[in-house]
């Protein structure tokens, strides 16, 4: 993409975005918000409808689940389309529920077997830290030892990223051994996005499942689990699907393994055949696909928050999204080629990235970050030395890039002045 550092450009930009009404469904914080891969915006409409459920729950009590128009009991389902869009998969693999990482030790107690001689897997070097916990913890529940069962690729000397070949050859290496590669869908501190067609081929051909951290995947780039044939995922609404702080999570589970009978899942009432649910029967008789893995009754607040933010999406274009999300994330990449002493650490492939630049600084980065924060800019700092900058396309604005551009350079240029 050519783009033009200045101000006036930037207008223009926005001037032409098909997608320059969509920040009117937010409020937004007088600051320059690039935070939304860590938290997303509040939309509009969830403060209503969040108290549509408190009056339904104060005046009709429990018959909130049943009488009202909320229909508590049937709430979750309203999320289910617009999730099947965002992860190109079929309606039955998709369905809210939990919490990410209580999803992901859900999963990983189905999909993670090991047997005498293919017991390992593999994931990137410094994934977040609650996906590396979990594997832990899993690798010790089936009595085996981290060091010897969890491999953790890391990038080639001198890079930051990993190279899709040598994820593959590690499968192709260990495929006599490898029972399992998880790994996210866009990595949280590079925002590298991973080759995900690709490497789940390789997987299925060395005899092994994928499963994958889908965090800052989800809402941020193109995913067509079904078809790419990715075994499991998991993921949070808080982040590119703006459904509030420690929201609720989801599941996707391919429809081959809906009748997979080895699978050592754990069941729970809310997973009971709906038509039968209330008869509270001794026998568990499943919901078919991802619905059959919910274990208890929704958090309708919680619940209520997703599908307001999802609706957002509703009457929206994908493609238009993901397009924008491109043209904005490679304005702020031009734009910071101007400056010295920033070295971004993204791919700089548009297809291999979401709206997210992770900045490495080789010192003063956390005194940069201070000053940018004080500027009135807020994004997220990561140990030990990123500044990580998400562009988010449904509310961020071309203008909001070139004014970030304008805080940086002014900072940086003050504290080399500084140091002569």
């Amino acid at each position: 993409m050519i783009h033009i550092n200045s101000f006036d450009y930037a207008l223009k930009c926005d001037q032409e975005d098909p997608l320059k009404d969509c920040k009117n469904l937010f409020i937004k914080p007088n600051n320059i918000y690039f935070c939304g891969n860590s938290l997303g915006l509040q939309p509009k409409k969830t403060k209503s409808e969040i108290e549509k459920i408190l009056n339904t729950w104060g005046y009709m009590g429990v018959d909130g689940h049943f009488h009202s128009s909320s229909d508590w009991v049937n709430l979750f389902k309203k999320a289910v389309p617009a999730l099947s869009r965002l992860c190109g998969a079929k309606p039955l693999e998709v369905y809210p529920m939990n919490s990410l990482t209580v999803n992901i030790h859900l999963l990983l107690l189905a999909f993670y077997k090991p047997q005498p001689g293919r017991y390992k897997i593999i994931i990137e070097k410094g994934a977040f830290s609650s996906d590396i916990y979990a594997l832990d913890s899993q690798i010790a529940f089936h009595g085996l030892n981290t060091e010897d069962a969890l491999i953790e690729l890391a990038p080639r000397e001198g890079e930051f990223t990993l190279r899709t070949e040598d994820i593959i050859q590690s499968i192709e290496e260990n495929r006599q051994n490898l029972a399992l590669v998880f790994l996210s869908g866009v990595q949280y501190y590079t925002g590298q996005y991973f080759n995900l067609r690709s490497i789940s081929k390789s997987c299925h051909r060395a005899g092994a499942l994928f499963g994958l951290d889908l965090a800052h995947a989800i809402g941020n780039v193109p995913l067509q689990l079904h078809d790419w044939n990715i075994d499991f995922a998991t993921w949070c609404t808080y982040k590119y699907l703006n459904a509030g702080p420690g929201a609720i999570s989801g599941i996707y589970v391919h429809e081959k393994h809906f009748d997979n009978s080895s699978l050592r899942r754990l069941n729970g009432w809310w997973g009971h055949d709906e038509q039968r649910r209330f008869l509270m029967e001794r026998k568990f008789i499943s919901e078919p696909g991802a619905p059959g893995w919910q274990m208890s009754n929704p958090d309708i607040l919680s619940l209520t928050a997703h599908i307001s933010a999802l609706e957002i999406f509703h009457d929206l274009k994908l493609d238009q999204i993901f397009e924008k999300s491109k043209k904005l994330t490679s304005f702020l990449e031009f734009l910071l080629y101007d400056l010295p002493n920033v070295t971004i650490i993204t791919p700089p492939n548009p297809a291999e990235r979401g709206a997210q630049l992770s900045l490495f600084f080789e010192k003063n980065g956390k005194k940069i970050f201070d000053a940018i924060s004080e500027e009135g800019v807020i994004c997220d700092w990561r140990e030990p030395n990123v500044i990580r900058v998400a562009p988010v396309p449904l509310y961020n604005t071309f203008e909001e890039v070139f004014r970030f551009y304008t805080i940086l350079k002014k900072i940086m240029e003050s504290m080399v002045d500084s140091t002569v």
